[in-house]
């Protein structure tokens, strides 16, 4: 599949997303992770959902079909680690910002996403050694050594931004990075260890200046069947089924359209209390056919459901016309109709 591509809006940086998918699941019994269903929709279907605004989205693994067009990449060799994994989906993207995924977080949302990103566009954390020194017996603080006339360094830009769990541990597969200083240490690492398959990730997270976001919902993640069970029910819950739904049936059925789903559960409200309870998932039905006629997107749908919701009030109208007209000794009886017996045929007198 070709890489997915959306637009960006003037004085907006791109981004890529490398997002690892290709591990053991040693925890799982050796099931395939990525493709296991919570709500629905595949744990690494989730993921890509939560980037789908980067510029090109490089999943480490061997190819699947994803609901999502994605570019695909393995490290050498196969199962070589995430370091190996991560430096062979970096060498696919060229964007200046990398977002770094796991594929088994069922809960990562974009707003996540953009907060990483926002956060690193942002960031500037102090370089190493310009923390004041504290001057014992005073309570106050020396410049630190080296600073020219006692002045701090001004603050280097961070190379990444990372989610923290709620235990307070570091989640580097949740994060997004400067593309140039990931490609630098994973050079020198390769350099210094003959390549970086079998290196533990922590030798490149260690050598970057981070910063951090707390976000324990994103940060779940799926490492054994418990973990699976708790996030399947947790979108059960009555705040999130129907946003989980809806998503899984995009997905299914292959659309990426976001509309007003209160119009739409409103208009089904009123077909069915003003219609016939039938009435509202046909009419729904027939909504998105039309929208889909007219070309479809938010205002097409939008524009089909005022309608509907027209007729359907108008409906209600009629309905209580009519039973007006026919409840006898109505102010609003009309002549000639059959609550006032004008018109109506009228039995012969007798004869005798």
């Amino acid at each position: 599949m070709t890489a997915y591509e959306p637009p960006h809006g003037p004085g907006t940086e791109a981004y890529d997303a490398v997002v690892l998918a290709g591990g053991a699941a040693r925890r799982l019994g050796g099931a395939d992770k990525p493709g296991v269903r919570v709500g629905g929709r595949a744990l690494l279907d989730r993921v890509l959902a939560a980037c789908a605004g980067a510029r090109t989205t490089v999943v480490v693994a061997d190819p699947r079909p994803t609901a999502r067009p994605v570019l695909w990449a393995r490290e050498e060799p196969p199962g070589g680690g995430p370091l190996a994994a991560l430096d062979a989906g970096l060498r696919r993207t060229t964007a200046p910002y990398v977002v770094v995924l796991s594929a088994d977080l069922p809960f990562l949302a974009e707003e996540t996403v953009r907060r990483l990103l926002d956060s690193l566009r942002g960031s500037a954390v102090a370089p190493q050694g310009a923390a004041p020194d504290v001057v014992e017996g005073t309570g106050g603080t020396a410049p630190p050594t080296g600073a020219p006339g006692g002045s701090l360094p001004a603050p280097a830009p961070a190379d990444g931004v990372l989610v923290t769990d709620p235990g307070g541990r570091d989640q580097p597969l949740v994060a997004a990075y400067r593309a140039d200083a990931l490609r630098r240490e994973l050079a020198r690492l390769g350099a210094e260890y003959g390549g970086t398959a079998g290196l533990p990730l922590r030798r490149l997270v260690g050598a970057l200046r981070l910063t951090r976001i707390t976000d324990p919902v994103a940060s779940f993640d799926c490492d054994t069947w418990d973990d699976i069970a708790a996030a399947r029910a947790r979108i059960r819950e009555h705040g999130h089924v129907l946003d989980e739904w809806i998503s899984a049936v995009k997905d299914e059925l292959g659309i990426d359209l976001d509309v007003d789903t209160r119009e739409l559960l409103d208009l089904a409200r009123d077909a069915a209390h003003n219609v016939a309870r039938p009435a509202a998932p046909l009419t729904t039905f027939l909504v998105g056919y039309a929208a889909a006629k007219a070309g479809g997107g938010p205002e097409a749908v939008a524009e089909a459901a005022r309608k509907a919701t027209a007729l359907a009030l108008g409906w209600a109208d009629e309905t209580e016309a009519a039973a007006s007209d026919a409840t006898p000794g109505s102010s609003d009886a009309k002549p000639g109709s059959p609550a006032t017996g004008s018109g109506a045929p009228h039995s012969a007198p007798d004869a005798g």
